[in-house]
């Protein structure tokens, strides 16, 4: 007599699959790269506009709670579309969408839950600010996911566009206006800064991802990725110390922000293995604490 061979159900997904579709268990890494440029933002405005740290401070929670459910959600919608792509990489086939724990259905539902909170937060600021975040959910991280489809170096709108657009955010939601002098050099630079960590980050997967079909700077660049990538890091700088000078940034500034991040460019081109991808992980996450080093010198010249 023949049987029907019948597959088992998937188990109901438990709080844990859910947190990690956001990666919220991997905080504050992937998210410190999200709101940080909103806290360089306030930083800089406030010094520009001479508001103390007590004025502004009121800013970063809101900026690092918004920042970091915008990630998450990012994080989701990008799973839902590249759930195909992760089939193919190592470091991705486990993740809950490619095994089946969460259906494609939830995750929508998650990322409308998540917009919730995103949107209200929005209401806490000027208009200005408010559109310009807007804009930042939609078309900004909205087509975040799509980017390694259409462009050869993805990390030009993936990281450096997107995650850095809280920096105007920022500025906005503080002076209520932008210096486009200040605005535009320092967001050209934060766009090479991203450039270099997600870059590094893309190093990871660079086999699986030829094999893919995904188009990623670590691809693209080949053997020249760490000349490419140093040549960024120091365009970074530039345009650091450029922004400073334009905004008329006082001695912490320079010591603080400029010159760790020098001392920290030195230490990863001399030390990183881009064939090794726990390395690449390490060197990745390593610029979650440049960048709040970065923001510590800004608002060192609040006191200062």
């Amino acid at each position: 007599m023949d049987t029907k061979h019948t597959e088992k159900p998937l188990p109901e997904p438990t709080w844990y699959d859910y947190v990690k579709l956001t990666r919220i268990h991997m905080f504050p890494t992937g998210n410190d790269l999200t709101y940080l440029p909103c806290v360089w933002g306030v930083a800089m405005a406030a010094y520009s506009e001479n508001i103390s740290f007590d004025a502004v401070k009121q800013y970063i929670l809101p900026f690092v709670l918004g920042a970091t459910i915008v990630h998450s959600a990012a994080c989701v919608l990008s799973d839902i579309c590249d759930v195909d792509f992760d089939r193919q990489v190592e470091r991705t086939k486990l993740r809950p969408l490619v095994t089946g724990t969460i259906s494609i259905a939830r995750a929508w539902s998650m990322i409308a839950t998540m917009l919730v909170p995103c949107l209200w937060l929005m209401t806490k600021t000027n208009r200005t600010a408010a559109a310009l975040a807007a804009f930042g959910l939609f078309p900004l991280h909205a087509f975040y996911p799509l980017m390694k489809r259409w462009l050869a170096v993805p990390q030009v709108f993936l990281a450096g566009l997107t995650l850095n657009w809280g920096f105007v955010v920022g500025w906005v939601a503080v002076a209520e206006s932008i210096n486009l002098k200040v605005v535009a050099i320092l967001m050209v630079g934060a766009i090479c800064y991203s450039v270099v960590y997600d870059t590094i980050y893309a190093c990871q997967d660079r086999k699986d991802d030829v094999k893919a079909g995904v188009k990623s700077a670590a691809v693209f660049f080949g053997s020249w990725v760490r000349p490419i990538l140093m040549a960024l890091a120091v365009a970074f700088i530039s345009c650091l110390a450029w922004a400073g000078y334009m905004n008329d940034q006082g001695r912490p500034f320079y010591v603080v922000s400029v010159g760790f991040t020098c001392v920290f460019y030195v230490w990863l081109f001399s030390t990183w293995n881009d064939a090794d991808s726990v390395d690449c992980a390490q060197k990745f996450k390593a610029h979650g604490t440049l960048g709040t080093i970065i923001a510590l010198g800004m608002f060192l010249d609040l006191f200062f």
